[in-house]
């Protein structure tokens, strides 16, 4: 059986972008090439319709290519145990009422028992800080928590 990973929007942004001239965004869109290139293929992908929402924003062109990635992935329901968890995070100020989005797809992930949550988002997703908080409040809630990670962190060997 597969890991499950859901896919944060950053990471279809990432993957979709013309190349950055900026080091560190071009370094990290290729990573996101070589682990969608080499590792997709070994685990489960889901989104929500909060991703697709988010990838269908913006530049038309950049918002077709983002979509046009999601087409084949499996979407996650956005159910009200999901909304619960999300508002837990921003009641308890795991994250900012700023944040919500973030919120909610952390809080998908762990309501439908995502192995793997696959985020660039480092301020308030992937944040060794923010993590701690998010566990913690997880487990305080009787979710599984998944690994929290970037797609540099799940390329493998």
């Amino acid at each position: 059986m597969k890991s499950k990973v859901y896919i944060e929007t950053s990471v279809v942004s990432y993957l979709t972008a013309r190349m950055s001239r900026d080091l560190i965004v071009a370094g990290h869109q290729q990573i996101t090439q070589e682990w969608w290139d080499t590792r997709k293929e070994d685990f489960d992908l889901y989104v929500s319709q909060l991703v697709v929402h988010e990838a269908g924003g913006g530049d038309p062109d950049a918002a077709q290519r983002r979509l046009s990635v999601l087409e084949d992935i499996q979407s996650l329901e956005m159910n009200q145990q999901v909304i619960e968890l999300a508002n837990i995070f921003v009641r308890e100020r795991v994250l900012p009422a700023t944040s919500a989005e973030d919120a909610i797809h952390i809080a998908v992930a762990m309501v439908h028992e995502m192995d793997y949550l696959l985020t660039w988002n480092c301020k308030h997703i992937a944040n060794a800080e923010i993590r701690k908080a998010i566990n913690e409040a997880c487990r305080n809630a009787g979710h599984m928590v998944p690994t929290i990670c970037t797609p540099e962190e799940l390329l493998g060997d």
